[in-house]
Formats: C-alpha cells, structure tokens, sequence
C-alpha cells in the first residue's frame, strides 16, 4: 500500500474537482447507482472536512466527504469519493473504516440515529480491471458466515431476564452470572445458598474468589458484607479457612476497611446461633420449599448428604418427607 497518496499530482487534481460542488453533483449523478440516487437531495451538498480520519488512516487519506439530504425531508447521506491510482487489496476494508468514522463523528454531533455513508472508489490505475471485490465481507476467509454474522443482530446475553435456576446450569460461569444479576440488589443473603452450592461444586478458583469479593465491596451492599462472608463459610467449613484468608487479605489491601476484626475471626456462638434462627425463622415463612428446592438440586448433581444439610439447614427427615 502506497502511504504517500495524499502527495501526488493524481490526489492533487482529483481534489481540485471533487471538491467543487457543480462537478461533485455531476460525478454523482453518473456514477451513484440509481437506487442509491433516487435516496439523495443532490441540490443539498455540502463539501464536510475530513478531520474525522483516525491517525493510522491519515497517511491513506485522498478522499473527498460530502454531506446530503434525504429526499425523505431531514436525514443525512454522506457520499466518500475516494481516489486511487493503485489497487489495494483491502480498499474495501479501509472504505468501511471510513464510513464508521463519519458515522461515529455524526453521532458525536449530537444526531440519534446513524446516517447512510455511501463510499465509492474513483480507480485509474495500470491493473485493468480493477482486481479486487469492494465487499468488504469478500476479505474473510468465510465471506458467507461474515454476512451471516454482520447482517443480523449480535448476540445477546440478557442475564437479567435469565432465571436463578438456569443460571445454576451455567457451570464455571454460574458465580460471575448470579452476583452480576443480583448486585444492585439491597440484600444480597439471599444468595447464600446458591454461591455455597456452586462452590462446592469447585467453580471457582482462588483468584476468581478474591475478584468476586472484592467486586461486591466495590459494587454490591457493603453493610453486611462482613456477615455474608460467614455465611457462605459457615456453609462451607472445608473452604472455610480460604475463604476467611481471601477476605482477610482483601481487608489488609484496605479493600474491607469496614469489616470488624471479629468477623474476620468467626462468628461468634451466640451470634451463629441466632443466624440459624433466623434461617428456621424464613424457612417456616416460606423459604422452606426453597431450600427443599436446592436440596433436590444438589442431590441430583451427587452432592453428599452432610453438605445438603449444612447449606440449605435441613434435615434428613426433612429430605424424607419430601420424598413420599
């Protein structure tokens, strides 16, 4: 690829008359595919600056913008007239990376919807045809799944309107989901259960555990954050002291200035004890049926009883009377 096309006579001459709106209008008029034409207000051109090229396409740059109206009434077309006297392999790309950053200055502009950019090459050089396709999707090494994939929306992953239970299936994604789902969320214990169920499945590693706790610090309700810790390590006494040490080691980063020493250290037993009680207290409320929910979830997923019963707080008669 030439660099130094904005500096020769060709780009010099083609400018003088691109820019000049009388022949701009007539090279449009000739050239603009009709179906393209019968869009535009050829009476409404306007020559635009070219101060939108990004730095690393500046080099390149030897093409004339102008700005129209629609025949529609208010609504712009931008027409790139771009000059070469040497092929380029990757014309059509560079074309495309043209065409965004007038879209992206249009935006920028204050305009809420993005304009129609038509670009056209004005080629002269000594390769006769013209060799390369201007489809910029013809650069793939699949043009056909490039049309698919940038002819139809992207991909959406909407976790808000993905259910807690779904989520749960998500294996070493499940963690990430559930807490960026619920994080604005004012109380966030009720997701206790949940996170104890996917840790102890070994969804995450230690690294990941010290980001998903510094996130909820961060982003998450921080008043109880302290007592949210204890209860997923209270459920989980065989991570227990990995758990406490990321917390801790997170608090000596200055990430938990508002976490008292003593919750660093253990619940104490009177204050566990009235956890628990509070967690019967919900389950006669309503949330019984949830725990024997989970609990019917982790004995599907081969989960051994003990862990079952200290995660959701029932009982094997619990888990036997669900049965029958």
């Amino acid at each position: 690829m030439n660099t130094d096309t904005t500096a020769t006579p060709h780009d010099a001459i083609f400018k003088t008359f691109l820019n000049h709106p009388a022949t701009a209008r007539d090279f449009l008029q000739l050239h603009l595919p009709a179906s393209l034409q019968k869009l535009c207000d050829l009476k409404t051109l306007q020559l635009e600056s070219g101060s939108f090229i990004e730095d690393d396409l500046r080099a390149y740059y030897s093409d004339v913008l102008w700005s129209l109206k629609t025949r529609e009434g208010d609504g712009y077309i931008y027409t790139i007239i771009e000059h070469q006297s040497s092929a380029d392999a990757h014309m059509a790309f560079r074309l495309m990376r043209y065409a965004i950053a007038v879209m992206h200055r249009h935006l920028a502009a204050g305009h809420k919807k993005l304009p129609l950019v038509i670009p056209m090459l004005f080629y002269h050089g000594s390769a006769s045809p013209y060799p390369y396709s201007l489809c910029w999707l013809d650069e793939f090494d699949d043009p056909e799944s490039a049309r698919q994939l940038y002819s139809t929306a992207f991909p959406l992953i909407d976790i808000t309107v993905v259910s807690d239970d779904e989520i749960m299936q998500h294996r070493r994604m499940a963690l990430l989901e559930l807490i960026q789902k619920h994080i604005r969320k004012r109380d966030l214990m009720g997701l206790v259960e949940k996170l104890a169920i996917l840790l102890v499945k070994g969804h995450a590693n230690d690294n990941q555990l010290k980001a998903l706790f510094n996130y909820l610090m961060q982003a998450g309700n921080t008043t109880h954050f302290g007592e949210f810790i204890h209860e997923v390590a209270e459920r989980l006494p065989q991570h227990k002291d990995k758990l406490m040490t990321i917390a801790e080691r997170l608090r000596q980063e200055g990430h938990l200035n508002g976490l008292q020493e003593g919750h660093l250290n253990g619940l104490q037993e009177g204050h566990r004890k009235g956890i628990q009680e509070g967690i019967q207290t919900g389950l006669q409320q309503g949330k019984r049926e949830e725990a024997l929910r989970i609990a019917s979830t982790m004995q599907a997923d081969g989960i051994d009883p003990l862990t079952i019963f200290r995660i959701t707080g029932l009982t094997a008669e619990d888990l036997a009377t669900r049965s029958h």
